[in-house]
């Protein structure tokens, strides 16, 4: 009587495993795991670091704070508006103190960094996170628009 013995081969999530007629064996390793894809098209799998970017927005929010400068003279002409999605920072004088931040971020600059947009548009993206986390304990994605006209 011929007795046969078993073999068992233990694999994991990714480990290839190849079959003939006589064996069976690993055959290396693929990258596995959970794959997003975007909606908008089918064939772009998403990066970490878009849906930890994605988890952050649906978790804290965005705040754009918008500034209307004039071109020609560099002034703000009206007063910042405080736009927000997605997150809710309770008491009606959070959105006016918010506002009163950017103002005082936009007088407490020279007219040099007021010219460079990007600078003006960090130290209040910096002014308002702090306001932001103080009150709220919350950190939205803050990006401040600057509309010219």
């Amino acid at each position: 009587m011929h007795s046969s013995v078993g073999k068992v081969m233990l694999i994991e999530s990714g480990d290839v495993l190849e079959i003939d007629e006589h064996n069976a064996r690993k055959a290396g390793k693929v990258n596995v795991g959970r794959v997003c894809i975007d909606s908008g098209s089918r064939t772009d799998v998403v990066e970490d670091l878009i849906i930890k970017d994605r988890r952050h927005l649906s978790e804290d929010g965005i705040v754009l704070p918008i500034i209307a400068i004039n071109k020609l003279t560099g002034r703000v002409e009206t007063t910042p508006e405080i736009v927000t999605r997605g997150f809710n920072p309770g008491d009606n004088g959070f959105m006016d103190g918010a506002r009163r931040i950017v103002e005082d971020t936009l007088a407490h600059s020279s007219e040099e960094e007021k010219a460079d947009y990007g600078v003006i548009k960090e130290k209040i993206r910096a002014d308002l996170k702090r306001y932001i986390s103080r009150q709220t304990q919350k950190r939205p994605l803050i990006m401040p628009v600057i509309l010219e006209i």
